[in-house]
């Protein structure tokens, strides 16, 4: 009898380690859940032509996002009030987005949609535009207009059904750096030894106390209806000046780093490089990358789960000149912020996906000459620092242009470093720039399909 006992005991036992060990295999194949986060600019939605991005366009993505963050509300600069920055568009009785888009909860049952607030698009018309950090900044100064940012932003989440807000706040950006080599970089470093960093904002730590506040009081205003709360830090702007990370971290559900855009032809008009690259590109800017960003965030408390790291959709153009050479490596001097304006997104200085992959050589243009001839693709094998297309500029010195792109390949490496470094997830910007009508080979979403995928499996 009290061998069989035993033997029944260690039968159960060996039951219970295999099944432990297969919890914890699955663990280790599986990892722990990874958020992809989708933005929405609303403002995609009034454009017109191919670039119009409507709901019906929109939908499709939703099955692979977690989070949609709609964009986006602003602040009125008197009263500190959040408010719709297009209230025709967002707040239209029966018709407008804000209802619109939280009602897709009801499809796509497991998605959270939540409304962002700043995000680089709150901009004035009137002179204070070129001021417009500083209508942030006074918000924070005042403590009646943090009380009243918060009950208003309360309002607009419960008023439309969001599950959560945003904080996308503006505050000023690091000034460009510019590229030297040779006995400019000495003289530069000599020079920095007594000038010393350029100051964006002499007051940035109040700014960085009075911030951790507002996220304290909005958190506590969400808190008793479960609402979630959640920061981006836009591009170019200076974490050590203006987060207390292991005090707002308490605050936040997540957060999502705008890790591109670190040289722009707005910021960078005379030197074209790498705009997002994941790694440091040698020691000549070793913060302009999606590791340094990362790492600092780490550094200073917060959890890898709750970061977010922030992927374009998008690229960054120049126009070639004739004296910037014909090989296109980065960083390319004497470029010019001119490059043609893309068709479907008509803006200065970005192409959409479908932009930039109708420039890369295909079927319909590969025997073109000039202005439509392909630029020269650059893969990058080491998946260190992204891709690249350059035409260089004929002999009349026109039709050269270079420009640093995200693709499906480039954004599912960066979903690859998000794995590897256990964080929390993706955050990408913007739906709209991806190609989501199938344009460049039939597929729809193919930036966010590779992303989801690399993220899951």
């Amino acid at each position: 009898m009290m061998r069989t006992l035993a033997v029944l005991a260690a039968l159960t036992w060996l039951c219970l380690a295999s099944v432990r060990a297969g919890k914890v295999g699955q663990q280790q194949v599986g990892g722990p859940q990874r958020h992809l986060v989708c933005y929405y600019d609303s403002a995609s939605f009034v454009k017109e032509g191919l670039g119009k991005l409507v709901i019906d366009d929109l939908e499709p993505a939703l099955q692979f996002c977690d989070y949609l963050i709609y964009g986006y509300a602003g602040i009125e600069r008197d009263s500190h009030k959040a408010v719709s920055l297009n209230q025709q568009l967002d707040l239209d009785l029966g018709k407008g987005l804000y209802r619109t888009v939280t009602r897709l909860k009801r499809k796509y049952p497991n998605l959270r949609v939540l409304l962002s607030v700043g995000g680089d698009k709150d901009i004035e018309t009137s002179e204070d535009a070129k001021d417009l950090p500083n209508k942030y900044l006074e918000l924070l100064e005042n403590p009646t207009g943090r009380t009243r940012f918060v009950n208003t932003v309360y309002s607009l989440v419960k008023t439309y059904g969001f599950d959560g807000v945003d904080i996308a706040w503006q505050f000023p950006k690091n000034k460009p750096k510019k590229v030297h080599s040779g006995l400019g970089s000495l003289w530069k470093g000599f020079k920095k030894v007594f000038s010393g960093d350029s100051i964006v904002d002499e007051r940035s730590e109040e700014h960085k106390e009075q911030f951790t506040a507002l996220l304290r009081d909005v958190k506590n205003a969400f808190r008793p209806d479960n609402l979630l709360l959640s920061t981006t830090v836009l591009p170019n702007v200076n974490s050590s000046l203006f987060f207390d990370v292991p005090a707002v971290i308490n605050y936040l559900d997540f957060v999502n780093l705008a890790a591109f855009d670190f040289f722009t032809p707005q910021r960078n008009p005379e030197v074209a490089d790498y705009t997002a690259p994941i790694y440091e590109l040698s020691e000549r800017n070793p913060e302009f990358n999606v590791d340094g960003q990362v790492k600092f965030w780490l550094r200073h408390s917060c959890p890898a789960s709750k970061i977010n790291v922030g992927v374009a959709t998008y690229g960054r153009p120049w126009k070639l000149t004739d004296d910037s050479g014909d090989t296109g490596v980065p960083p390319v001097q004497n470029v010019v912020d001119e490059a043609p304006v893309g068709t479907n997104t008509q803006l200065h200085g970005i192409y959409s996906w479908p932009e930039t992959c109708a420039l890369l050589p295909n079927q319909n243009n590969i025997y073109s000459k000039g202005a439509n001839a392909p630029l020269n693709r650059v893969t990058d094998p080491a998946k260190r620092f992204g891709s690249y297309a350059y035409r260089a500029a004929d002999k009349k010195g026109e039709n050269g242009i270079w420009v640093s792109f995200e693709d499906p390949d480039t954004a599912a490496d960066k979903a690859g470093y998000v794995r590897n470094n256990n964080l929390g997830g993706v955050a990408l910007y913007d739906l709209s720039y991806d190609d989501f009508r199938g344009l460049c080979t039939n597929d729809k979403y193919p930036i966010l399909r590779a992303v989801k995928y690399r993220l899951s499996n």
